[in-house]
């Protein structure tokens, strides 16, 4: 499973990168927002060169198809590694398949159904994004969507669009989706960080620091 980080946090992005589990980014407005970037041209370029073998999704902020195929066209052009961000609404797979045909990668964002899913791969979407903790949030099965969507696309060789778990809440829906065979995950930074903590860990390595401080050595002093 390719692992993408879910912000627009620059400072973030530099120090997930710098672990080599890093395979990728995806912004929305809301993360660009709360990141008080300045300018927003700047910052998905300054993303790409963090990334820059990895898709970083920059998403329109036009609803009609005109408008949103020229700033996708305009966002394209900012480094060859952008995935222009669309809406799941007819307009938006309008410019879906315009912007696929001509080359650039599209991530189909705000997918909540498998109906949904299934309209974005035949628009040539590189990626859909099924939002599993906003369905939790209404009582729904955030998860079974993304069963759905996994199983329906193995039907069908052709469809090359990957399945991209987006809106993660916690390790267990990473884990989850990774179980069901979803081709990349979104995650904040927080949940990020979350999937290396383990009390048993912790203990363990308190054991052997304590151990090892006991015998009075030290690996440098011995180089």
């Amino acid at each position: 499973m390719k692992f993408f980080v879910d912000t627009a946090d620059i400072n973030e992005i530099k120090d997930l990168a710098s672990t080599g589990l890093l395979d990728g980014v995806t912004t929305n407005p809301s993360l660009v927002a709360a990141s008080g970037a300045k300018s927003f041209i700047d910052l998905i370029g300054q993303i790409c060169k963090v990334v820059p073998d990895g898709p970083v999704s920059a998403e329109v902020a036009a609803t009609d198809y005109a408008t949103m195929l020229k700033e996708g066209q305009h966002l394209a052009k900012i480094a060859k590694n952008v995935a222009v961000k669309v809406p799941l609404t007819p307009d938006g797979l309008k410019v879906c398949k315009a912007l696929s045909d001509a080359g650039t990668m599209v991530n189909v964002t705000l997918c909540f159904s498998a109906a949904q899913a299934i309209l974005a791969a035949k628009a040539g979407a590189t990626f859909i994004s099924p939002f599993v903790g906003r369905l939790d949030d209404i009582g729904q099965d955030g998860m079974q969507l993304i069963r759905d969507i996994v199983q329906i696309y193995k039907q069908y060789p052709a469809i090359k669009t990957e399945v991209l778990v987006a809106s993660v809440r916690h390790p267990v829906h990473l884990v989850e989706a990774a179980k069901m065979g979803a081709h990349v995950a979104t995650i904040p930074p927080k949940v990020i960080r979350q999937l290396y903590a383990h009390p048993l860990t912790d203990k363990g390595l308190a054991a052997f620091v304590a151990d090892w401080a006991k015998t009075g050595q030290s690996i440098l002093d011995a180089a």
